[in-house]
């Protein structure tokens, strides 16, 4: 298994959030990642390989997700695997006759020369700005939960889960390793949080790589430019305030999301692999 400084930027940067307030146990064909402060995070407990997995391999994965994790943690009722590899690769069957998904990632990479102004301008009326955390932490959940719609899973978990994760980010705000941002809509009763992400880094000291973090953007205000406003808004404080030189942002290559993070000046890098499979009902 690749050292943890030699994995891919998508692993590497995905992996200082773990490195923050969970556990990396570098076993010899994988890398165990656990949260024990949310367990129920799927890509927070899982197995870490850099190869794909070959016919067969599917009841020995299990087994080692159960051991080193599963076994830890009761909440931790998914299984799990990233699989850190140049090419792709198609699920053996005895991963699918199990229930077993993969799922692709692009991972996205910007350097300040590269970042673009967005095509719309941010309509009046709207503004971007950090949260105040832990006061608006609710206000954001509650956005992450409605974007969500039940797709992950039934919304009282997965709102536990989105408050486990933005009192990490409070907590790595409090360490200065980055903030949570949004963009307020003006109302007649206060501002309302219409779309919000996240910008985090390794601690000082580390390889000054910034990944993005749950973007969102609430149904009724999409189409409007606020999502590469609040982007471009984010890449220009990281690049400004933290002196980070790369920022990353992973992303379903499919997803129209992808265009936009493209038209500020990403660019498309290696992909990420992805094999989960989920809770039971």
């Amino acid at each position: 298994m690749k050292a943890p400084a030699e994995l891919s930027l998508g692993w590497r940067t995905d992996l200082n959030f773990a490195r923050f307030d969970g556990e990396l146990i570098e076993r010899g064909d994988c890398l165990v990642v656990r949260t024990p402060s949310n367990p129920t995070y799927w890509w927070g407990n899982f197995l870490l390989f850099d190869h794909a997995p070959q016919a067969g391999d599917c009841a020995e994965w299990s087994r080692r997700f159960e051991a080193e994790i599963g076994r830890h943690q009761a909440e931790s009722s998914h299984t799990t695997f990233g699989v850190d590899a140049r090419d792709g690769f198609e699920l053996p069957d005895d991963f699918v006759q199990r229930g077993f998904t993969l799922y692709a990632s692009n991972v996205l990479t910007m350097r300040r020369e590269q970042l673009r102004a967005p095509r719309k301008a941010l309509s009046p009326g709207f503004r971007v700005a950090a949260l105040k955390l832990p006061e608006q932490a609710p206000e954001a959940v509650e956005l992450q939960v409605l974007c969500d719609a039940g797709e992950h899973e039934p919304v009282d978990g997965y709102r536990l889960f989105r408050q486990r994760q933005m009192a990490r980010c409070e907590a790595m705000r409090r360490q200065g390793l980055g903030d949570w941002f949004g963009v307020f809509k003006e109302t007649a009763s206060g501002e309302r949080l219409v779309a919000d992400c996240g910008l985090f880094h390794a601690a000082p000291g580390g390889d000054a790589l910034g990944r993005f973090q749950h973007v969102e953007t609430h149904p009724a205000f999409r189409r409007l430019g606020l999502c590469s406003a609040l982007i471009h808004a984010v890449c220009a404080d990281a690049f400004e305030r933290l002196q980070l030189h790369t920022l990353v942002i992973v992303a379903d290559p499919l997803d129209v999301a992808i265009g936009l993070y493209e038209s500020i000046g990403f660019e498309r890098g290696a992909g990420s692999w992805h094999i989960e499979r989920r809770p039971a009902p």
